[in-house]
């Protein structure tokens, strides 16, 4: 069966995921691309080979001819796009974030109630890195022991001029909430949210750190810094009581010249996560052709909203803030 598959939002994520679809996986053709920019959806549907452009993402979603949809538009548009594919029976890969507002998360989820099946797969596409899915692994066979700690760090050269420290919380730090609840299998109970002096305290996007605590009794602390000029990087410890789990960017050369050797650090995230987002696309095919959900459901994009949210709170009150999440509806229950 080939899967033809509506894509909305042609910038920068996009055209990756476009790029993907057309080349790196088989049983899918890329039926739609859809974007306000025409000029842009056009070159982006010739590159990939799809036949059809259109500037209506709701047309996209109640074309028959469309089987799935992929969501990679502005984030204010996921959950109310989300939600109509969902009341069009169309399963949907949606990047992160579902909402930067948890109430809209939840009207995604009683609309996957109402129709009694999740079609929803968030984009937290480190579930399926190799590094984050080895940390897992050893977790679960017991080599580490009891998981303890999460160390995790997000850096990136420089944030755009309308960054803020909230929108470090919201915007980037829900791939470091949502992996660390998943390697770990644990719900958040606080956050706390700490700025630290910054030499220039004009310059937007100043670093945020944060400590969270599960209900399990671990700790994850969370450090975002969208200047850090060097270059991207993420990385994370996990600390059992036995060992621990380091990542490992994947680091295809290292030079050796002047009396040094180096690698080099991708200039933003797309060429360090470049095999997880196949992978992810990978299995939210298989998924549709199964009927089995895979990857994170829209109640994981709701908890990493949820506890977004209690970030913004903690660190404007400069307390630790709750997070308090509603009880879980049944359809969410089996975790993948």
């Amino acid at each position: 069966m080939t899967i033809r598959v509506g894509l909305i939002g042609a910038g920068i994520m996009g055209a990756d995921h476009a790029r993907i679809l057309a080349l790196e996986l088989p049983g899918v053709t890329l039926h739609t691309v859809c974007d306000a920019d025409g000029a842009r959806a056009r070159k982006i549907a010739d590159e990939a080979g799809a036949a059809h452009v259109s500037a209506d993402p709701l047309a996209v979603i109640s074309d028959k001819s469309v089987d799935a949809v992929l969501i990679a538009s502005p984030d204010h548009t996921h959950a109310p796009l989300s939600k109509a594919c969902v009341e069009a029976g169309k399963p949907v890969l949606c990047e992160k974030p579902l909402s930067q507002d948890s109430v809209e998360c939840l009207d995604v989820m009683a609309a996957e109630t109402k129709l009694g099946r999740r079609l929803v797969q968030i984009g937290f596409m480190r579930r399926f890195d190799p590094s984050y899915v080895e940390m897992k692994d050893a977790l679960r066979a017991g080599r580490i022991g009891s998981a303890v700690m999460m160390h995790n760090f997000h850096r990136n050269v420089s944030a755009p001029a309308n960054f803020t420290g909230q929108m470090a919380i919201t915007n980037s730090a829900p791939h470091e909430f949502d992996i660390a609840r998943f390697v770990l299998d644990a719900e958040y109970e606080t956050i706390s949210v700490f700025r630290p002096r910054f030499s220039d305290p004009s310059k937007v996007g100043s670093p945020v750190f944060m400590v969270l605590s599960t209900r399990s009794g671990q700790l994850v602390n969370v450090e975002i810094n969208n200047n850090a000029a060097y270059g991207y990087d993420v990385r994370g410890e996990l600390i059992g009581e036995k060992g621990s789990v380091f990542l490992r960017s994947p680091v295809a050369s290292e030079i050796h010249v002047d009396l040094q050797a180096a690698t080099s650090y991708p200039a933003d995230w797309r060429p360090r996560f470049a095999e997880a987002y196949r992978r992810q696309n990978a299995a939210w095919l298989k998924s549709i052709s199964t009927g089995k959900p895979a990857g994170a459901s829209a109640w994981d994009g709701y908890a990493a909203t949820l506890v977004a949210e209690a970030g913004v709170q903690s660190l404007e009150k400069g307390a630790p803030a709750a997070v308090a999440p509603v009880a879980k509806p049944k359809l969410y229950e089996d975790r993948t």
